[in-house]
């Protein structure tokens, strides 16, 4: 046995560090291409589940992956052809009323806001101010950075129209051959781990069907929950702040901090009456309810072991490396570097160094002077 072949042996992790490190460098080259084909990967993931079922009625695999990709793709245009006309014309009148709350907002409330200075003395009011002008500034640079990679790589015109022409049938091939291709992998696995490999796989299944096809309905049924609610309510723009609000709930707190404040923001500006308002309020308070008590355990579960956190600090990372591609992917990764950690975490604690039986190889023997 060769030198080279005895240090591949003992260092296989130099390799797939490599293979790692040229891989995604190489996405990052093409990320402003990558958007229609993550998306047409996503879409054929969370449909797969979908083809397998009508396989298992009968259908050839062909046969259901174009059901399946034509229902799929039918539908969204349709939501795109009812709904997002009146989502972008409410949005435009919110955005244009926003200047005509703030201005009331001042005129309405100006005394209380100078009695409540004059109680907290103007030392901590600039203070305070400060703190919260330096939060803004960070959320608004964070945005400002979010919307120019959106601007640019996810709505930029040959994207927008790759994700028309390209996505469904980058989705359908790729649906089309789920199984062989998920086959054709195993087989390129090393078998000396092969068994390994493929139970942290069935984990990263497990978290990414349990998070994304679970987050995805529960932000379907929050949209129509708080949508429909909040147009009963006779909120101005109630359909535009509902949507908003259940598409948000993907990132963790997000969704229901934003349509919250809005929301009650517009009814308190919209309504005299508190009852007006309290229903409103009562809206967002029975969503809540139902999404964390019935929605989310039934159609996520326990299992996924995403920390908001991670979550959350995964979409930020993503979007300022690969704009919207890295918010479509932050996810995914998300939960596979969050299963290797797990997996890494799992190993450490059962070998020789966490128990403390590894051979000291870093111990230094002490420095005997040599006798005169």
């Amino acid at each position: 046995m060769t030198q080279a072949s005895v240090s591949q042996k003992q260092y296989p992790w130099r390799l797939w560090l490599i293979v790692t490190l040229v891989f995604f460098g190489f996405l990052f080259l093409i990320k402003s291409i990558l958007l229609p084909f993550v998306v047409g990967i996503l879409t054929a993931y969370f449909l797969d589940p979908a083809a397998d079922r009508l396989e298992k009625w009968g259908a050839s695999r062909a046969l259901a992956t174009a059901i399946i990709t034509l229902c799929f793709f039918v539908s969204v245009a349709m939501i795109f052809v009812l709904i997002v006309p009146l989502v972008v014309e409410q949005l435009s009148g919110l955005l244009m009323a926003i200047p005509g709350y703030v201005a009331e907002w001042q005129m309405k409330y100006a005394p209380q806001i100078q009695e409540l200075i004059s109680h907290i003395g103007p030392e901590q009011f600039e203070a305070f101010k400060a703190t919260i002008s330096n939060v803004s500034g960070t959320l608004l640079s964070v945005v400002g950075t979010f919307m120019a990679g959106l601007l640019q790589s996810g709505m930029a015109i040959v994207n927008l129209l790759s994700l028309f022409f390209i996505t469904p049938v980058v989705s359908f091939y790729l649906l089309k051959d789920w199984d062989k291709i998920v086959a054709r992998v195993d087989t390129l696995l090393p078998r000396d781990y092969a068994a390994t490999i493929r139970e942290q796989i069935v984990e990263i299944d497990k978290t990414l069907a349990g998070f994304i096809r679970g987050q995805t309905n529960v932000c379907l049924f929050l949209s129509t929950f708080y949508a429909i609610g909040l147009s009963l309510a006779g909120l101005k723009f109630g359909l535009v702040i509902g949507i908003m609000t259940g598409m948000l709930a993907i990132i963790p707190y997000a969704g229901i901090i934003f349509g919250f404040v809005l929301g009650v923001g517009v009814a308190l500006f919209q309504f005299d009456d508190m009852a007006s308002v309290a229903f409103v309020i009562g809206v967002f308070m029975v969503g809540q309810f139902i999404e964390g008590n019935f929605v989310t355990p039934k159609l996520v579960g326990e299992k996924v072991r995403l920390h908001p956190v991670w979550i959350i600090f995964g979409m930020l990372a993503g979007a300022a490396l690969f704009g919207m591609v890295g918010v479509l992917i932050a996810v995914p990764v998300s939960a596979v570097i969050g299963v290797l950690v797990r997996f890494t975490v799992k190993r450490y604690m059962q070998s020789e160094y966490y128990h403390g039986t590894a051979p000291r190889i870093l111990s230094v023997p002490a420095h005997t002077p040599p006798k005169p």
